[in-house]
């Protein structure tokens, strides 16, 4: 099964992309505007690109009318954001911010959410966030009429009490039940994990009887 996707719409691309690439990180970007009112939001079109600099992505859709969504506007306007990452303590406060209300309404206060001051830029973060990182807008791109890509500087990270070893900087897994998106209403948890050995690439060859140009050694040659 194949699917050209410059011929099909956008509904239907979006339905292929965000059903099969998942679990999704979700950035619950907290914002404020002008007159001090907050915002915040989910996105899940979301990662970290690089660590020097320390760099996350954005990917915003615009309202049905091509407009700005708020997170876009203020972004753009103010030029810094918080992206708070989602657990299971907060994933319903998430999906309560993610309703479309009109600019003037307090997702923070919906949400049950308490602002935190930030050290570095404006916009506060979510106190019951586990996982905080205050950021910079280095550029917004318009991808098209309907898509905005936001990329931004990570000056500043908070971690909840207790999620990461202050001296290993290892991060403790049973304390962190963070929430991936899957699509339409669903989500995940990260509770079954597995691993699999980083191998260095002589280790590899040595324990799987190759020579330096990956070929089987023939031990029975003298």
């Amino acid at each position: 099964m194949e699917f050209d996707l410059p011929s099909l719409n956008n509904k239907d691309r979006y339905k292929l992309l965000t059903s099969t690439i998942i679990p999704r990180p979700i950035a619950l970007v907290s914002t404020i505007d002008e007159d001090g009112t907050l915002n915040c939001a989910p996105y899940s079109f979301f990662n970290a690109f690089s660590e020097d600099p320390p760099v996350c992505v954005l990917g915003i859709q615009r309202r049905p009318d091509l407009k700005p969504k708020d997170t876009s506007r203020l972004i753009r306007d103010g030029g810094e954001f918080v992206v708070n990452l989602v657990d299971m303590r907060i994933a319903e406060g998430m999906n309560i911010s993610a309703i479309d209300f009109d600019p003037e309404i307090d997702e923070f206060d919906l949400a049950g959410f308490t602002p935190v001051a930030s050290r570095k830029v404006a916009p506060p973060r979510i106190g019951e966030a586990p996982v905080a990182f205050e950021c910079r807008r280095t550029v917004t791109l318009q991808l098209s009429a309907e898509r905005d890509l936001v990329v931004g500087e990570i000056l500043h990270m908070h971690a909840r009490e207790g999620l990461i070893d202050p001296e290993t900087l290892y991060l403790d897994r049973d304390q962190y039940d963070v929430v991936g998106r899957l699509y339409a209403d669903l989500y995940a948890p990260l509770r079954d994990v597995f691993q699999l050995k980083r191998w260095e690439p002589d280790d590899y060859l040595a324990a799987h009887g190759l020579d330096a140009a990956g070929r089987p050694i023939d031990n029975d040659k003298t």
